[in-house]
């Protein structure tokens, strides 16, 4: 039985509402709710962010530039913007409290993000990648995404950037990308940069890639994220794979980079000059 003038639930054997007080004799012969009652806000609900205006430029140095309007907001890591309008401000802060800035510091982020407010209309910002590569634009409403360290690049206030532990010991040692990683989930576009080239994939359930460690640039929550050993003697000695490789099991997306910025480091060093004795 429910209330005629506001459609609140009436408990059994109550004389009155108690939302409203309206006797309970008038909701006698009300077996249903009204037709059309007034439904009260669920402030716990996440707001919807605002399309997001944005282009990707620069082919394989590459930036995004974001358009944003009055009051809308991006934040990225300290000094990571490359130029803004004049009005827009900027606000460095410690994003979600200690215990979340010390985990984005172990996923390979700083302590400190900043976050920038235009207060006209049309006003742009760029950030720029810090390595030749891509940079991706992902919807973490679709399904939170696990992301190598470092790659994060800039996002809308409602993406959450945390630390993610890798499951499992054997992924977590040579899976190429360590324990930790960066988890990104929440609502909204966030942007994250890759090193190389980048491949897309879906995997359907149950499918499986191996890659090699360290090529793993990101991949959907739902994929299974894991090691396994390079089979057969020879293979190991002299397959230059290594011993482990990296496996990815659907469902789900992942994306594939063509470098790896640690072996890229690894391959220049021969060639950097040394000081003479």
């Amino acid at each position: 039985m429910f209330c005629q003038k506001c459609g609140a639930q009436l408990n059994a054997g109550s004389k009155f509402c108690t939302t409203c007080g309206t006797p309970a004799d008038a909701a006698a012969n009300n077996a249903n709710p009204p037709a059309n009652p007034a439904s009260p806000v669920n402030h716990s609900q996440p707001m919807q962010p605002t399309q997001l205006n944005y282009s990707i430029f620069g082919d394989n140095l590459p930036a995004v530039s974001i358009r944003l309007n009055p009051g809308e907001s991006i934040y990225t890591q300290s000094g990571g913007m490359t130029w803004m309008d004049s009005t827009i401000t900027m606000e460095t802060n410690m994003t979600g409290g200690l215990m979340k800035g010390i985990g984005r510091m172990f996923s390979g982020e700083s302590l400190f993000m900043a976050t920038y407010t235009s207060h006209a209309p049309n006003q742009e910002i760029v950030i720029a990648s810090g390595f030749p590569g891509y940079i991706v634009a992902a919807d973490v409403g679709v399904c939170p995404i696990i992301a190598q360290k470092r790659s994060f690049l800039c996002a809308q206030p409602s993406v959450q950037l945390s630390a993610y532990v890798t499951k499992g010991l054997k992924a977590g040692l040579f899976g190429g990308e360590g324990f930790v990683m960066q988890r990104l989930s929440g609502m909204g576009i966030v942007f994250f940069e890759i090193d190389g080239s980048l491949v897309e994939r879906t995997l359907a359930p149950g499918e499986t890639v191996k890659v090699d460690t360290g090529n793993v640039a990101a991949f959907e929550e739902t994929v299974q994220y894991q090691a396994e050993m390079v089979k057969g003697f020879k293979n190991i000695l002299f397959g230059g794979e290594g011993l482990f490789l990296t496996t990815l099991t659907g469902p789900g997306k992942v994306w594939l980079q063509t470098m790896s910025m640690s072996e890229f480091a690894k391959g220049i060093i021969p060639y950097l000059p040394t000081r003479s004795n």
